[in-house]
């Protein structure tokens, strides 16, 4: 793959992302019992927003650079910028944190994470960033081949009946990166059914994504949650106009949790009057 998220780190598409996962992780700590979280497209894991690739396309600017100028007062997007602050404070004022750097910033001792990527130069990134910390195991290799490989989770004789999948493609196949990713969501619930699932998907053209969102509505979870952000309107195909997540078996009430922060989104990384958000269960909770 060619793909490098330096260049977009920091968007709306990670802001939208990075506040879920966040909350999802937040939902999850609530109980005591250890958890495992599995990033399956981890990347470098820490970005410079000084750096070349991201001052070359300046979409952080409309992303977490809108909300760090003007935070909107709710919960969910406190948390999200609180974490972004603790990475500066942690790796400089340009640093901006990857999901599988979150993952470890919201988890506790006992939890254990497990970060993929197969990208040479991005898993030495990840794993000099993790060396020191023993929660962290950087695997090199193809994330979904991990989620048969690596679940059900067993961390010595630890096994984990709780945790989350974090499934974020690069979307080089474009509409053909969601067979890889149902199948591998197929695989996981079938290894692991009492996790959290997400799969990140980028919004062109909102018709294309019907037969992903029938096909998803078929899984075999228990429930099935979308949670969009379009900063414009859904049919300029040569652009990235939103996107989405689909959120398998989320924790109770965790749409309740997440609706505040995406009508906050909304006005405040929109560059149009068609801005949108969508929160809409496929499957809702029996």
């Amino acid at each position: 793959m060619n793909y490098r998220h330096a260049f977009h780190a920091g968007n709306h598409a990670d802001v939208l992302k990075h506040v879920a996962l966040l909350a999802l992780c937040d939902a999850l700590t609530a109980k005591p019992s250890p958890l495992f979280a599995l990033d399956t497209h981890a990347g470098r894991g820490l970005y410079a927003l000084s750096a070349d690739a991201a001052r070359r396309t300046g979409e952080a600017a409309g992303g977490i650079g809108r909300l760090w100028a003007q935070p909107p007062a709710v919960p969910a997007i406190a948390r999200y910028l609180d974490a972004v602050r603790a990475c500066r404070a942690a790796h400089g004022e340009d640093a901006y944190p990857g999901s599988p750097w979150l993952l470890a910033h919201a988890l506790r001792a006992d939890d254990r994470i497990a970060a993929c990527e197969l990208q040479d130069e991005e898993a030495a990134a990840l794993k000099a960033l993790f060396a020191g910390d023993a929660r962290v195991a950087v695997h090199p290799r193809d994330g979904y081949a991990a989620v048969k490989a690596l679940l059900p989770p067993r961390v010595g004789e630890v096994r984990f009946a709780r945790g989350l999948v974090l499934i974020d493609p690069p979307y080089e196949a474009q509409l053909g990166e969601f067979d890889a990713a149902l199948a591998a969501l197929r695989e996981g619930l079938a290894r692991w059914p009492t996790a959290v699932f997400a799969l990140w998907y980028p919004i062109k053209q909102r018709r294309a994504l019907q037969p992903f969102f029938r096909r998803a509505a078929a899984l075999p979870a228990r429930s099935a949650l979308l949670a969009e952000l379009l900063v414009r309107r859904d049919d300029l195909p040569l652009r990235m106009n939103g996107s989405g997540l689909l959120i398998l078996n989320p924790p109770w009430q965790f749409d309740r949790a997440l609706a505040p922060a995406l009508q906050a989104l909304r006005p405040a990384l929109a560059e149009g009057a068609d801005a949108s958000t969508r929160l809409e269960w496929l499957r809702a909770p029996a």
